[in-house]
């Protein structure tokens, strides 16, 4: 840490003691870093920050109670100056794209070596987005074409025609855009829609786009298209 400088406040939740305690080591070591709490689940990662008023939170998604994906969204709900960053063991694309749609701007796999982890937490604290080799591939892959593919695994009950409409109505495009973009009738759309609320079980068109948002469909994907910068190389 050079002089004068103030390390960057940190609180790590994850529901491994061990895990916690090796992070927090390896993080304080660095010099650059001050670990000033530690939860070990989503609950306690709310109060935490409350209390503390940490740079960044790094965070694990699967833990007891509130989950990591639904503690982030919490969390800049409240604090919206926050740097999430999920540590995880999880490379799923379902996993990856609930994570960053709720707003963390770095994701590193557990088995990332902590310098690299060291840089993360400061490229996050510095408001960039970081993001490990493997899960950056798996971002420029969703954004080359994957996604469709990725898209019919998420929701291999729709049709491909649905999916399209799904994204459209995810983006936020009413009926007659979509009709629009697509070159259908109103009437087909209205129908496509009923169809995929129907197939998804959902109740109304907002459940149907959080859905989709969360599997980085509509603004979701948009948001990552244009935010998404690779800070380390796993």
């Amino acid at each position: 840490m050079s002089n004068g400088s103030r390390a960057v406040r940190v609180v790590i939740a994850d529901d491994h003691p061990m895990y916690r305690y090796g992070l927090a080591a390896a993080l304080g070591s660095s010099g650059d870093v001050e670990v000033v709490a530690e939860a070990a689940n989503g609950d306690d990662l709310l109060a935490a920050v409350d209390r503390t008023a940490p740079d960044v939170v790094v965070t694990d998604l699967a833990m007891p109670g509130l989950d990591g994906t639904a503690a982030t969204r919490a969390l800049l709900a409240r604090h919206r100056a926050l740097g999430v960053l999920v540590l995880t063991m999880h490379e799923g694309d379902q996993a990856l794209f609930g994570a960053l749609r709720s707003g963390a701007r770095g994701y590193l796999l557990k088995d990332t070596d902590s310098a690299e982890i060291v840089r993360g937490v400061l490229t996050v604290a510095a408001g960039d987005a970081v993001y490990g080799g493997a899960v950056a591939r798996r971002i420029v892959d969703f954004f080359t074409g994957a996604h469709r593919d990725y898209a019919a695994k998420v929701f291999p009950g729709l049709t491909e025609r649905e999916r399209e409409v799904l994204d459209l109505v995810a983006l936020g495009c009413g009926n007659h855009q979509i009709a629009g973009r697509l070159f259908l009738s109103e009437k087909t759309v209205r129908n496509h829609v009923s169809s995929i609320l129907y197939k998804l079980q959902v109740s109304d068109r907002a459940a149907a786009v959080a859905r989709a948002r969360d599997a980085g469909m509509g603004d979701g994907g948009r948001a990552l298209k244009e935010g998404g910068t690779t800070g380390v190389d796993g």
